[in-house]
């Protein structure tokens, strides 16, 4: 069958199927089975004799969308704040992959260009982190104490400081993305240049080891949530530029909505990144070694299987019911 006969013969059908997902039209839970069904036959056809078409990533898109319609439709017995964790960020996390992808490659590339500039030249660390900041850490290193600078203030006090400021942070990654996404990648390409250079600053003075101890056991938590948090500033803005089917008022009403979620799930993460840097921090070189390691990939295997395993667990799983139910 051509392209153009198919997408004639099933227009009707799946600008329904937008309405529906839009909350125009309303469905009831069977109903809206069917026409999941209906619609993965119409992807795996056109998967098959269109696979590059535009019309392939259309439907995906739907049949992602009207996914989550149907979950969202089930009966939830399980406490709020628990399904959300559990389940509906998670299944977001998936729809939007890509954008997850995208963020590491970009905080990648620009973490990389924080460490050319800093080898290439010397004053660029004290430029990008202050003179202030550099001089008193040199003096530190100087001592043996690489992390002294995490040793300043009170316990609790800086736990407080801390985990608000990088919430703000957070949340200008991700609002920046309003901008068409040229926000956010600005305040990534800020943050990663900034570290970038740090780490090298370290290196540079031969206390790289000592601050990895020190910097990392709070840094996971926190560089990831940063990551995460560009990715829901690239999905705002992308609802912007490519609305797809969608008016652009619609578009960024779903976009947002959805990265919203995202955006909220890396709150806990942020707040434990702050408690760690306000209380354990400052012991860092103190604690045995074996002890800043299983901090450091304790926190990495935590995250990491958070936003990069479990979502894949928990589409799958859900995949599996639905097809259950309507079969």
């Amino acid at each position: 069958m051509r392209e153009v006969y198919f997408i004639k013969q099933n227009k009707e059908k799946w600008l329904g199927i937008e309405q529906v997902i839009q909350g125009k039209i309303k469905k009831n839970p069977d109903d809206l089975s069917s026409l999941y069904i209906n619609l993965i036959n119409d992807l795996s056809f056109a998967q098959t004799y269109y696979p590059k078409s535009n019309t392939t990533v259309y439907l995906n898109h739907l049949s992602s969308q009207i996914f989550q319609k149907i979950y969202k439709t089930k009966r939830v017995e399980e406490n709020r704040i628990l399904y959300f964790f559990k389940t509906e960020v998670p299944l977001l996390v998936y729809q939007y992959r890509r954008y997850l992808l995208y963020a590491f490659l970009f905080f990648t590339l620009f973490t990389l260009i924080g460490v050319l500039s800093a080898i290439y030249d010397k004053e660029f660390a004290t430029i990008i982190l202050g003179e202030g900041y550099v001089n008193e850490t040199i003096e530190n290193i100087k001592k043996g104490n690489a992390v002294g600078v995490y040793q300043k203030g009170s316990t609790w006090g800086s736990t407080i400081g801390i985990i608000f400021n990088n919430i703000g942070v957070g949340a200008k990654l991700y609002l920046y993305g309003i901008f068409a996404g040229i926000g956010t990648l600005y305040a990534l390409l800020s943050n990663s240049v900034m570290l970038g250079s740090f780490q090298y600053f370290f290196y540079d003075y031969g206390a790289l080891k000592d601050s990895a101890r020190g910097i990392w056991l709070h840094g996971v938590f926190e560089i990831f949530s940063m990551v995460v948090e560009a990715m829901c500033g690239l999905i705002l803005g992308a609802s912007i530029l490519f609305p797809r089917t969608f008016s652009r008022f619609n578009s960024f009403k779903m976009g947002f909505k959805d990265s919203f979620k995202i955006f909220l799930s890396t709150i806990p993460f942020t707040v434990c990144a702050g408690i760690i840097e306000g209380y354990v921090t400052r012991h860092a070189l103190k604690m045995p070694l074996i002890l800043n390691l299983v901090i450091i990939f304790g926190s990495l295997a935590i995250i990491g299987f958070y936003y990069f395993v479990y979502p894949s667990i928990v589409h799958k799983k859900i995949n599996n019911q639905i097809n259950d139910a309507v079969l």
